[in-house]
């Protein structure tokens, strides 16, 4: 069983996990500034309930597979590569706004199911929680020990999600002109696609 210290590790690592810049971290402080806290909600939550499944699962076995398979892995990392640079793309080229709060542009905050299933091949999430479950997943308990392993991952989640498309949100009246709004997505664009470089090159 895990004990109490192990559960204050867990929960210290989420935390560091979830609110150091990362990919997810990118995407909704970009989705704030681009269309505002409301709007960024489902993004949000996509995002902060979309890690502790997938923490259970890999927990109750998906994990060793693909330990034992190397080959998840690496295609796990070059379908995350590829969608990392196609998200640099997007950003980099994304024109400034010019649409009002009625949310009447085509170009629309992700949804909840997309944020969710952008986990399942966020580099940045398979190596936390592989590096977790390795080290503290004994086998005794196994769903309550999967349990208490995705806790802390939810928790963590409810707090940085929020916060970064907060912070996203603080920043959007800075961002009212063409030339500022397109050097801010050139950073951000950037940033995305040495994630996926660095994916590629690992």
């Amino acid at each position: 069983m895990i004990s109490w210290e192990v559960m204050t590790a867990l929960f210290l690592f989420a935390f560091t996990a979830t609110w150091t810049p990362g990919p997810n971290n990118l995407l909704l402080t970009l989705s704030g500034a681009r269309f505002g806290f409301r709007r960024t909600l489902p993004l949000v939550f996509g995002i902060a309930f979309g890690l502790p499944p997938m923490v259970f699962c890999i927990a109750l076995g998906l994990g060793e597979l693909f330990q034992t398979h190397t080959w998840l892995q690496d295609g796990v990392r070059i379908v995350g590569a590829v969608v990392l640079l196609w998200i640099c793309w997007k950003i980099v080229s994304m024109p400034f706004p010019r649409d009002s709060e009625d949310g009447s542009s085509a170009d629309k905050p992700w949804s909840f199911l997309k944020a969710a299933g952008f986990q399942w091949i966020n580099p940045k999430s398979w190596g936390a929680i592989l590096a977790i479950v390795s080290a503290h997943s004994e086998g005794e308990h196994l769903i309550l020990e999967a349990l208490l392993l995705a806790f802390p991952f939810l928790c963590a989640g409810m707090t940085s999600a929020p916060s970064w498309a907060l912070f996203g949100s603080l920043i959007r009246g800075f961002l009212n002109t063409p030339l500022r709004f397109r050097i801010y997505n050139i950073i951000m664009g950037v940033l995305m696609g040495l994630s996926g470089l660095f994916l590629f090159l690992d």
